[in-house]
């Protein structure tokens, strides 16, 4: 399986963003932060989060089944890094001057950084409402958040190519091109990481 942002997940094409859609942040409340979005911005988060962790579950399905130790162990049966870049972006090798370390390492760890991922994907998509409204969150669902919006920019970074966050990015893509679109996207979820982390703090 390819991530392809442009592909629609949960929320399918329709819920394509513009510029002007995203504006949601985080603001501080009791035990954690709360903030509130529009049906369309609750559509593009639910989308993209739920494809990510598609992603990480079906490629995890896709390297085989364990042996019986590696199992009762938690092992993963994967021992080299992911073709996909996406997922290459999202599990990297712990190691990059050592292959034998990286792939033992990512044996005992892989896992359950995919396990994780998919957790974290969870809370959003359970504390999210698909027609969007008010989202309160307890600090521990915070840093839930601040993982799986962290996961889809990655996700997003690969698959438009940035390689510079400080750089302007709206001077790749032409307006008619559909990625453009995933630029404000990239920008906004950094937006919200940040209101969420200064919520927390």
């Amino acid at each position: 399986m390819t991530w392809d942002p442009l592909a629609g997940g949960e929320g399918g094409r329709g819920d394509e963003p513009s510029q002007g859609s995203l504006a949601a942040s985080f603001r501080p409340a009791p035990g954690g932060a709360v903030a509130f979005f529009e049906q369309p911005q609750a559509g593009v988060i639910r989308s993209l989060v739920s494809q990510v962790a598609e992603l990480v579950s079906a490629d995890a399905e896709a390297g085989g089944e364990p042996g019986d130790l590696e199992a009762e162990l938690g092992l993963s049966s994967h021992a080299q890094p992911p073709d996909d870049p996406v997922l290459a972006r999202l599990l990297p090798d712990a190691y990059s001057d050592d292959s034998e370390a990286a792939a033992e390492f990512r044996r005992y760890t892989e896992e359950t950084l995919r396990s994780g991922k998919v957790a974290s994907a969870q809370i959003v998509l359970a504390s999210l409402p698909p027609g969007g409204g008010e989202v309160r969150l307890s600090e521990p669902e915070c840093q839930q958040w601040l993982r799986a919006l962290n996961d889809v920019r990655l996700a997003l970074s690969v698959r438009l190519g940035i390689t510079d966050e400080d750089e302007d990015l709206t001077e790749h893509f032409e307006v008619d091109d559909p990625r453009s679109a995933y630029v404000w996207v990239y920008q906004w979820l950094a937006y919200l990481q940040d209101s969420l982390l200064d919520a927390l703090t």
